[in-house]
């Protein structure tokens, strides 16, 4: 048993290195083909660096400098060699090393996105950790209790409110909450006002309750009905009224059995969220002002700042895949039969 689960663990980490190559390969050749298919040249990107007022031979040899003119393999190989052992960058009036993991220059501020990206990715973080406790608490327990009460004023109350939870945006949610929490009663801090944890623990949980609650709100709601449905599957199976039969109490019958049984479709749905939320949440992080990957991604956006945007997704993508790496982990401790696939 433990070799099973010792392979099933080096199986499921070679695929996420794979995975993260071909995804890396990929979103790479979307960002420096897409702009050479709308009629950029080598000399419009290498402008990007030099600015404008450069000379037309500038251009050129900083183009010539950067690889802009080698095929888009060399130029891809270059880059994930970048991020494993650093680059040098030649601009023409000095050369810039880049230490590793080394995701290029922005055009805009003309400094390594890397290490832009450590300072967002705490609040990112922090939002991801919070919100996800929370709709995973308040989702499961609340889709548990209509299971377990089916057809009461409960379950249709709890369900009316999560079809509203699922319906409503984040942006509508966000700005409501906003207006009536911060600007109306003054519970909580406004946008804009986050303060580290290691700076200030009230502050930081201050400036984070209600993008919390709001988030919470949105993905509780599907996995209430998630967990519901689960549950009242999971319910009527046979192995439920055998534990019944042997006079198991009723908790254990719920908790050992019925739940576990429900959690996987769960799982599953909690490591792509919880993936795509460490990616960035956009609509959130813009709706409170709080300066995590998801702003830097927009602000990269607006202004065409393909190393930012690059970057953005790169660490989405890494995200997303340990998040799934995590649950496939995780698959094997709550069904021991998928160990055996």
């Amino acid at each position: 048993m433990p070799g099973t689960v010792i392979t099933y663990i080096i199986r499921r980490i070679v695929a996420a290195f794979g995975l993260l190559i071909i995804v890396s390969a990929v979103t790479f050749s979307i960002f420096y083909l897409v702009p050479r298919w709308a009629g950029a040249t080598p000399e419009t990107l290498a402008t990007r660096y030099v600015g404008r007022a450069a000379t037309e031979e500038t251009v050129k040899l900083t183009a010539e400098r950067l690889g802009l003119y080698d095929p888009i393999a060399v130029q891809y190989w270059n880059w994930a060699k970048g991020v494993v052992v650093g680059a040098e960058y030649d601009y023409g009036a000095g050369i810039e090393r880049c230490p590793a993991p080394c995701l290029g220059y922005s055009f805009i501020t003309k400094q390594p996105v890397w290490p832009d990206l450590l300072d967002r990715i705490p609040v990112t973080l922090s939002l991801a950790a919070g919100a996800s406790l929370l709709w995973l608490l308040l989702g499961v327990a609340t889709g548990v209790l209509s299971a377990l009460k089916r057809g009461s004023i409960f379950d249709r109350a709890a369900m009316t409110v999560a079809l509203a939870g699922v319906s409503l945006p984040i942006f509508f949610t966000g700005l409501v909450s906003l207006a009536f929490f911060s600007y109306q009663l003054g519970w909580t801090k406004p946008g804009g006002t986050y303060v580290a944890i290691t700076d200030n623990p009230f502050l930081w949980a201050q400036a984070l309750i209600l993008p919390w609650v709001t988030l919470a709100f949105l993905f509780s709601a599907q996995y209430a009905r998630l967990t519901r449905a689960g549950m009242l599957e999971t319910m009527n199976e046979d192995f439920i009224r055998t534990a019944r039969a042997k006079g198991l109490p009723e908790r254990t019958v719920v908790v050992q059995h019925g739940l576990r049984g429900a959690l996987t479709p769960i799982l599953t749905i909690f490591g792509l969220d919880v993936g795509l939320l460490l990616g960035g949440a956009v609509l959130t992080e813009k709706t409170f002002s709080l300066p995590g990957l998801g702003k830097y991604a927009v602000d990269g956006i607006v202004a065409n700042d393909l190393p930012k945007i690059l970057g953005v997704t790169l660490v989405a993508a890494v995200f997303i895949v340990l998040a799934n790496l995590i649950v496939d982990l995780l698959y094997a401790v709550v069904d021991p039969r998928v160990r055996a696939k």
